[in-house]
């Protein structure tokens, strides 16, 4: 009797705090990426979503939409967060350019060493920079809330040699994706840039249209382009794969300042937790890259230089072809600068 009278009472009180909770919300968010349920933008909404849901104590309710439900493209989501349609979304720098062009500054080459520069740049003002300047260019309406991770590193890979020197790339057909900085940067290196929409990708390295690509190693291996004859993998790691996280800035404003506080916390989190997935996720691809007959090369230092040394002539192209772009280098390097002075220090304290 008297377990059966707990029993009761227990399930009552489970169902109270789900009619509080329910009765509670007075916010929803509504977050979408343009990817999949293996992707490090889905750990990071995840995680988002836990987050802000609890802290919020059932206030905040957060809707995920992963995929093409809510918009197709970078342009078509931004304008949706503009207009209110969408609450959350997540770009690459060439999914945004086209709206706010600077972005593009991530993918600028050799500038960030490691993980752990990028991770300590990319958690400082110099986001905070870049989303004033975003506010500003939108008029208010879409507010740069992180910067994370989606997929590590670029580095070249090919269907065709191994790449050792900048010299390897001459005449190669790589694939770009539509912004103007990552052809240019291409040209720079010898190669021919080639736009071709992601969809496309493993048909194009298949049938020849293009010979090679820049991706992160979970992308490569999640595509299967080994498949498509994609063999030679260069680990340059020319550029951090950052993933613009926009809100709405009218729904995230109309929030109490505890709501938003809360929401900024679970953007902390969120960007946390795309951090460390890339890195997880990235050991089991290049083992079976490997496994799969992949040619993996690491540049020794000066290899490493006389790529930086070649592709130094697109900074100078940034600087005088995109809109705010000496604005948003400048504010880039000094972060850079800093971080690497502050990280170089901790580890010279942590070895001694």
């Amino acid at each position: 009797m008297l377990n059966q009278t707990l029993k009761s009472l227990t399930l009552a009180a489970l169902l109270a705090g789900s009619a509080i909770a329910a009765s509670a919300q007075e916010y929803t968010i509504r977050a979408t990426a343009n990817s999949n349920e293996q992707d490090e933008d889905y750990d990071g909404l995840v995680v988002f979503k836990n987050y802000v849901e609890a802290a919020s104590n059932g206030a905040i309710a957060v809707e995920l939409f992963i995929g093409t439900q809510l918009c197709g493209n970078g342009a078509e989501c931004l304008q949706g967060v503009a207009d209110g349609t969408i609450d959350v979304f997540i770009s690459t720098s060439g999914g945004a350019a086209g709206i706010f062009p600077y972005v593009q500054v991530l993918d600028l080459p050799y500038l960030m060493s490691d993980d752990r520069i990028a991770e300590h740049v990319l958690s400082g003002d110099f986001t905070r920079k870049l989303r004033d300047m975003a506010l500003e260019d939108s008029g208010g309406a879409i507010r740069l809330m992180t910067i994370g991770n989606t997929g590590g590193w670029r580095n070249f890979a090919n269907t065709q040699r191994r790449v050792v020197d900048p010299q390897d790339l001459a005449g190669l057909k790589m694939r770009t994706v539509v912004a103007d900085l990552p052809q240019e940067l291409t040209r720079t290196l010898g190669a021919s840039p080639t736009p071709i929409p992601w969809p496309e990708l493993f048909t194009s390295l298949q049938t020849g249209v293009v010979e090679g690509t820049a991706n992160g190693i979970t992308d490569i291996m999640s595509m299967k382009f080994p498949d498509a004859g994609l063999k030679y993998l260069t680990l340059d790691g020319h550029a951090y794969m950052g993933a613009f996280w926009w809100m709405s800035n009218e729904k995230f404003m109309a929030m109490p300042e505890d709501m938003r506080r809360i929401v900024v916390d679970g953007f902390s989190a969120l960007q946390q937790a795309t951090f460390a997935s890339p890195k997880r996720k990235s050991i089991e691809a290049y083992q079976q890259f490997l496994a799969e007959g992949g040619d993996l090369y690491v540049p020794s230092p000066e290899q490493k230089a006389a790529f930086k040394e070649a592709a130094a002539p697109v900074y100078d192209w940034f600087t005088t072809n995109v809109g705010r772009g000496e604005e948003a280098l400048t504010a880039f390097t000094a972060a850079v600068e800093a971080a690497q002075a502050e990280v170089d220090a901790a580890r010279a304290a942590d070895i001694n």
